[in-house]
């Protein structure tokens, strides 16, 4: 089984690893992601093979900065300058045109390159150990929940990994945004922490258009595909004027194990659930998500993992309210979950 560990001295251990075309996951500020070389054509396919992740989906490469970047972009703009100065290290993705050394692998054959320095000292330092670029998807098998410690990816993948580098639970708890530089204006691929409102003082206006592709087709970036970040657990996400409904479905299925996600303190509402949940003896959990986007990012793959560590069948999730600030969750909650029948 991949050995976690938390000694700065490993690294040298995971540069080793790396370089022998082998697999290591690490953790970065958003999530812990499965590293290869990226110029590596069999070690990327190791990442593919481990997740069994169509090869549709291009993967990002991390840098430790962009003194390193420029050199496997193909072309390094005036704009990705001044994004990389402005949110480098950082959950930024840049994607630029493909410099050779990246392997096609590496980007699902296409002629662009996602290159991101991820804001986590551990990470920092197996990059500048490395010296060049490492392509790292989250490390969880494909379209399941992505992992935000190093336990997630023990029980996720196991002896998939060589390695695992141990550096705590990530700050952030949601994937990079993605923005793709080769498009006039750039537009955003993927929707993270920092949003359209944050880039524009940098670059002007930035489009973010709402994407999914079909897990067939390639994609243009990572999170694109319309299933996504998924648990296990039947999950159906809702607006608050649903609730009735749900709780009236709820008691007439007092067998099933549930769980109710909400946002924000909502005694009343928990009451009646709570109340609605008496009977067999199976797992029902009633919790209150932070009522802030980025205290609920922090939280939100570790509690979906948990409520399938609890074997609950069916979770509800309120989806949070419209909104630039909620952007990111709304897509990732998006694609994890399906509407209330």
């Amino acid at each position: 089984m991949g050995r976690a560990v938390d000694d700065m001295t490993d690294i040298e251990r995971a540069v080793s690893i790396l370089r022998a075309g082998g697999l290591v996951a690490f953790p970065t500020e958003t999530v812990y992601g499965l590293g290869a070389d990226a110029t590596n054509a069999a070690a990327v396919g190791k990442i593919y093979a481990a997740k069994g992740r169509p090869s549709t989906n291009p993967l990002i490469a991390h840098v430790a900065d962009a003194a390193v970047a420029r050199r496997y972009a193909a072309e390094w703009p005036d704009a990705a300058e001044a994004l990389a100065r402005a949110f480098w290290p950082g959950p930024l993705t840049l994607v630029l045109p493909r410099g050779g050394a990246i392997v096609p692998e590496a980007a699902a054959g296409g002629k662009t390159v996602a290159l991101r320095a991820p804001d986590h000292p551990l990470a920092l330092a197996l990059l500048r150990a490395f010296d060049g670029p490492v392509a790292a998807p989250s490390a969880n098998r494909s379209t399941r929940v992505s992992p935000t410690t190093a336990r997630h990816v023990r029980e996720e993948l196991g002896d998939a990994v060589d390695l695992i580098l141990d550096g705590g639970p990530c700050a952030v708890g949601i994937e990079s945004t993605v923005l793709d530089l080769t498009t006039a204006p750039p537009r955003i691929l993927r929707p993270g922490a920092v949003t359209a409102a944050h880039l524009a003082p940098v670059i002007g206006r930035v489009d973010a258009p709402d994407i999914a592709t079909a897990i067939e087709a390639r994609a243009t970036s990572p999170g694109q595909h319309a299933v996504h970040y998924a648990p296990r657990a039947a999950a159906h996400r809702f607006d608050a004027a649903d609730l009735p409904r749900i709780l009236a479905h709820l008691k007439l299925h007092a067998d099933r194990a549930w769980a109710l996600l909400l946002l924000g303190h909502r005694e009343g509402v928990a009451r009646a659930f709570a109340a609605a949940g008496r009977g067999p003896d199976v797992p029902r959990v009633i919790m209150e998500m932070p009522a802030t986007p980025d205290a609920y990012a922090q939280r939100l793959y570790a509690t979906l993992r948990d409520l399938d560590r609890r074997n609950v069948e069916t979770i509800y999730v309120e989806f949070p309210p419209a909104g630039p600030e909620w952007a990111a969750l709304r897509d990732r909650l998006r694609r994890a979950t399906t509407p209330l029948p």
